[in-house]
Parts: C-alpha cells; structure tokens; sequence
C-alpha cells in the first residue's frame, strides 16, 4: 500500500508542474507565427452540362418570354488549402476571376466560413455558373478587340468552348485568386493562380 501511495506522489510531482505552467496548452497564434494557408486548384469539373445553344429575343418561344437566352455551364473548382500552422484556422472567403484561354469572363466569391486543423489539407468546392449571354457581353468587352484581330466572332469562340469544355480541350484559369484567413486575433491572406489541364 505504501508503495502504491509513493508510485502515484511521483507521478503527480511530474504533470502537475505541466498543467500548473501550461505544458498542455494548444499553440496560440500571433501575427509573427500566423503562416498564410496554401491555397492550390487541385481540379476543374463539368457538374452539369446542357450543349451549346443559343437564341435571341426576336425568336418566338413555346412558353415563357422571348430574351437573350443560351446553354448554362456549370463547373466546379476544387481547392486544397493546406495550413502549416501549429493551431486551427479558419477560411472566412474566397475569390478569383476565371478565363477560358487567355480571355476573363467570370468574377467567383466563395462566403462559406471553413475551419482547417492544425498541419491539415481540406478541400473547398466551389461552383461557378456561366451563361452564354453574360459571356457574350463579358467576352464583347474584355477580349472583342483581340478576337477581332484573329477573325473570330465572339458566338463562335462561345461555341468552340461549350462545345471543348467536357473534355478541357482548352486551359481554364483562375487567377487573382485572395483567400482570407483568421486565427484568434491575427489574420492572413493568401494569393493563388492555377490552370487546369495542368
């Protein structure tokens, strides 16, 4: 009995003096030791897919109004968002612009409030849908001049992506990418661009 009472002082002696002068505390995060999260595109996928088709507002529509209408894609950008960090930290938005080739046609925020462990990897999906009418004006806008200058209607370019998207016969980019992050009181933003195919 004594030598069970003098087994249990001695290991009260060595993790009280831990606990008492915090030993098992997590690790607080500061702006010094607060590392930004690596934001990487992992992959780009079709999540629905209608073809390509187009009509405008003058054609006579079965049901519903005549307008400037055309085939939604819908696509999703997987990230992985690696935190080096020894504590949790958490996502709080994420946006990047998005390009078929060499040509801007989509702004995409991502609001959803995400926690990543300490020494981690999740994955974030993020859907984006596009129109052939927004592209047509956002395209018309930003890549007119260029596509003037190679002999390419904007419907056509609009057709050959449509129509390449289900086999990325063409590169999607995401650029200017910003991703915010917070941990306690500190906070951290990281930059990132990718392009898929790879």
């Amino acid at each position: 009995m004594q030598k069970r009472l003098i087994l249990l002082a001695s290991i009260c002696l060595l993790f009280v003096p831990g606990l008492l002068f915090g030993a098992g505390k997590e690790a607080k995060s500061t702006p010094k030791k607060f590392k930004p999260p690596v934001v990487t595109l992992n992959r780009v996928e079709v999540a629905h897919y209608w073809g390509y088709w187009f009509y405008g507002g003058k054609v006579e529509v079965t049901k519903g109004k005549a307008g400037n209408n055309g085939a939604p894609l819908d696509l999703n950008f997987v990230f992985d968002i690696k935190n080096p960090n020894p504590f949790p930290v958490a996502m709080e938005n994420l946006t990047f612009s998005v390009a078929f080739e060499d040509f801007d046609l989509n702004t995409v925020v991502s609001q959803e409030v995400m926690w990543i462990p300490a020494g981690k990897t999740n994955q974030l999906r993020v859907s984006a849908m596009f129109d052939i009418w927004q592209s047509f004006l956002s395209l018309g806008v930003t890549g007119g001049l260029k596509l003037q200058e190679k002999g390419i209607a904007v419907h056509d370019q609009l057709e050959k992506w449509w129509t390449g998207i289900p086999d990325f016969s063409f590169p999607v980019h995401v650029k200017e990418g910003s991703a915010v992050f917070k941990a306690d009181k500190a906070t951290a933003v990281s930059a990132f661009s990718g392009t898929y195919p790879k």
